[in-house]
């Protein structure tokens, strides 16, 4: 088995159902143009009120890709 090696990218998703819907959304995006996605981290979450509810959900996530041997 050998070591691998991962670059990390921040990608920043939103939803307007959930922040774990926020992340999907986010990742989905990004794999359609990149490979290898094999981790995430998430490193901010913020959301947009209006009317005392809750509307939009932003969430900024690490995501590490595995470099190719």
């Amino acid at each position: 088995m050998s070591d691998h090696v991962y670059k990390q990218i921040e990608l920043t998703g939103s939803s307007t159902q959930s922040s774990d819907d926020a992340i999907r959304c986010a990742i989905a995006k990004a794999s359609k143009t990149l490979r290898n996605l094999h981790w995430f981290q998430v490193t901010e979450t913020r959301g947009q009120i209006e009317n005392d509810a809750v509307v939009r959900w932003q969430v900024t996530i690490k995501v590490g890709l595995r470099i190719d041997d």
